[in-house]
């Protein structure tokens, strides 16, 4: 990959997209991983107004001393960027707590993680409303098209995704032109949608390299039986997941109502 090209291209096309939508810069949400380090830093090349959103649920403190030493290196590098906190712990909390009680805690985890994800969606279009930003999304390629790993109104409620046509391992390329910290380039990436340290590996039961491996195959039309061993495993973990997300991937479905029936008898 030309990557000091691709990261050109990126700011130019994020520098035209808020300029020709009259937008004053953009919102991002900082996490602590490599892909929100690498989208703000892209947003920040562009010399219009970032602001970095911490909004810490339950968060592993490695996640938040992440976060916070990023933000304090785009500070240094870029007049343009501010930050700002959010706590969101307290506000999760209280939503539990009007929510009626489960006998078993363990059949809301998803639910409630998902949560996570979309009070964070709700905070940054607070600020990109009342700043004229626009949200920028920090998912990749094979999050966004290939396993559908997002929440659907959450991370995946965006206004524009600047990375989501790099791979995984290509984010990795950028962040290493932009010189992103060594502490996040090291860190095992993570939704941190859980309040622990398990990894996006742990919840899939794949690394990101073998996942563009399997999302390639299934371009070009293989199938699980033309696998065997790790790499039937992996390709048929992805395809799990491809299809149950399938929903997030593809437009909302519209009932199309026929015209015969729009008129009277």
């Amino acid at each position: 990959m030309q990557t000091e090209k691709v990261i050109e291209h990126i700011v130019n096309w994020l520098k035209d997209y808020a300029t020709n939508a009259r937008m004053k810069g953009f919102v991002v949400g900082i996490s602590g991983g490599i892909d929100s380090a690498v989208t703000s830093t892209l947003c920040a090349k562009t010399g219009l107004e970032v602001l970095c959103v911490e909004m810490p649920i339950h968060q592993a403190e490695n996640q938040v001393t992440r976060a916070d030493r990023h933000i304090d290196w785009l500070m240094q590098h870029f007049p343009n960027v501010k930050r700002q906190p959010v706590n969101l712990t307290p506000v999760f909390d209280s939503l539990i707590a009007a929510l009626p009680k489960v006998e078993n805690e363990e059949d809301r985890l998803m639910s409630l993680a998902n949560t996570r994800a979309r009070l964070r969606m709700t905070t940054l279009y607070y600020f990109a409303a009342l700043n004229k930003y626009l949200v920028a999304g920090t998912g990749n390629k094979v999050e966004d098209f290939g396993v559908g790993f997002y929440t659907k109104y959450g991370d995946g409620g965006v206004d524009l995704s600047p990375i989501a046509d790099l791979l995984k391992t290509e984010v990795y390329e950028v962040a290493n032109v932009l010189g992103i910290n060594q502490d996040i380039m090291q860190a095992p990436p993570t939704d941190g949608l859980w309040g622990d340290d398990r990894t996006d590996e742990d919840q899939i039961g794949a690394s990101y390299p073998e996942l563009e491996w399997a999302m390639k195959m299934d371009e070009q039309g293989k199938r699980a039986e033309d696998f065997s061993g790790r790499q039937q495993e992996v390709f048929k973990i992805y395809k799990k997941f491809n299809m149950a997300n399938k929903h997030k991937m593809v437009p909302i479905p519209v009932c199309v109502i026929p015209d015969s029936l729009k008129t009277a008898d």
